[in-house]
């Protein structure tokens, strides 16, 4: 008979001791398996998190970021402005206007005359939204998206505004979205990078953008976004050198992965653990990659739904297409950049081509995700840096004008992972220029995301020299009025 062990108050004895003990063990082992990013280390432990588990259930598993490099025009896409076609060619009112500050391009315009939209607008699905003449693809689909037209920013100007959004800092050198989520919630395909990032241009000035915007930071450098290209390599140094086979690149890594290991118990160096996973997840994209970038296999009906375009490599099309495959493998974040849309003049012309360049693939990854079961898990967002004024920069005439940068508002839309569908959320003044009804501020977007996929941004944080960071550094609260 076994003997009974007496501990604080409790007693069993050895068969059910050893029998608990095994269970737990199973426990840890099996959790290992699901999870296997469980008992790694990372600056969220310090909090008492551990990275790659949500922190509580999420509603998305993955995210597509639509983003429209250089600020579209929401007087001309979403954001129905009547009274601005009333007033045409009036002076804005003091009152309206404010203490707004003005950027280089228009601080010495002597007038500042307000301009409606040259296009006509019409309410569309059950959610009555208005979406403009521009966007006919897109009005077939407003019932699967929520339209935010309150979001606002702190940043005039391009650089600024664009990195503040991906980083949460106007300043560089700050982990991008996607590298934050790489790091809170770990990989879901081991052969494929969490963080993938394709780049398209459109028609006008095409605003840049650059690699500090896919940035890790000061996050482990396995959590940078990977750019994948248009060319026949779509990530560069992939391929195994000439004369090399399969067999020998393994012996390579596998004699490179020793030595580098000596390193790390000799330095304690993280990054040299960090570079023998990149080896590795270089190793395992050299098949996942090629098959998910391969679009020949596409039906029929997917070509006609995002537009022949999408077999075009490098165009928007093509990479709505190719963000729909790498979300489907498992990839975290997808981020899209499309350039083109900083119409400071020429407007009409201009944003009538950028539109007929996403309107039909936007609707079509909605649309497409929906069908296969995916937008439920997959959030879906389109939208710019900031807004644009509503007044005209430099010469107006009934045909042609431009619009300056416009931070106080503007207007995106989300779609899936939990966002409520058929909604509009947020309104602006009957000029366009100042938000009326429920701000969203950038950190605010950017708590809202995190918690869709199951993540508290007051808990996402990374000690570094010193100090706490997080994505929404101080601020922000989630927008539960557009949860699902």
């Amino acid at each position: 008979m076994d003997k009974e062990i007496i501990e604080h108050g409790f007693s069993f004895n050895r068969r059910r001791f050893l029998s608990t003990m095994s269970l737990g063990i199973g426990s840890v082992a099996l959790g290992s398996l699901l999870m296997p990013d469980l008992l790694r280390g990372g600056g969220l432990e310090e909090e008492g998190l551990a990275p790659g588990i949500p922190h509580f259930a999420p509603k998305a598993k993955r995210v597509i970021y639509l983003f429209q490099n250089g600020a579209p025009s929401q007087q001309e896409l979403f954001d129905y402005k009547p009274k601005l076609r009333e007033m045409f060619g009036q002076e804005i009112p003091p009152s309206v206007r404010g203490t707004q500050r003005l950027t280089g391009m228009t601080a010495n315009q002597a007038s500042f005359p307000l301009v409606g939209s040259f296009v006509d607008f019409k309410q569309y699905g059950q959610s009555q939204a208005w979406v403009s003449n521009l966007m006919p693809y897109t009005s077939k689909i407003v019932d699967d998206l929520c339209f935010v037209r309150s979001m606002y920013t702190e940043a005039i100007n391009h650089d600024p505004a664009l990195t503040f959004l991906q980083t949460g800092s106007q300043q560089g050198n700050r982990p991008s979205m996607g590298s934050w989520l790489s790091y809170g919630l770990g990989n879901e395909n081991k052969n494929l990078p969490n963080f993938t990032v394709l780049l398209s241009r459109g028609v006008g000035n095409g605003q840049g953008v650059y690699s500090k915007l896919w940035s890790n930071g000061f996050l482990d450098s396995v959590h940078q976004g990977v750019q994948f290209s248009k060319g026949e390599d779509p990530v560069l140094y992939l391929r195994d050198p000439e004369g090399m086979d399969r067999k020998e690149r393994r012996d390579m890594l596998d004699k490179l992965s020793e030595l580098n290991d000596l390193s790390y118990q000799e330095f304690g160096d993280p990054e040299i653990a960090t570079k023998i996973k990149q080896y590795e997840m270089a190793y395992r994209m050299q098949t996942a990659v090629p098959e998910v970038m391969d679009l020949s296999k596409e039906s029929d009906d997917i070509i006609k739904l995002y537009g022949p375009e999408c077999l075009v490599p490098g165009t928007y099309a093509a990479n709505c297409l190719l963000a729909r495959k790498l979300s489907e493998n498992g990839v975290r974040f997808v981020q899209l950049y499309h350039q083109g849309w900083d119409q400071h003049g020429n407007l009409p012309y201009e944003i009538t081509k950028q539109a007929m360049d996403v309107d039909q693939a936007s609707a079509a990854l909605v649309t497409d995700l929906k069908q296969r079961g995916l937008l439920d898990e997959t959030l879906v967002i389109w939208g710019g840096e900031f807004g644009r004024t509503s007044y005209t920069q430099g010469k107006l005439t009934p045909e042609n004008y431009g619009r300056d940068h416009h931070p106080r508002c503007f207007t995106i839309w989300m779609a899936g992972g939990g966002i409520k569908p058929g909604m509009v959320y947020g309104e602006t003044d009957e000029l366009g220029y100042n938000i009326a009804k429920d701000p969203v501020h950038v950190h605010d977007f950017q708590a809202t995301i995190l918690h869709q996929l199951g993540l508290n941004h007051e808990k996402l944080i990374f000690k570094h020299l010193g100090r706490r960071y997080r994505l929404t550094d101080v601020s922000g609260k989630v927008v539960r009025d557009i949860i699902a």
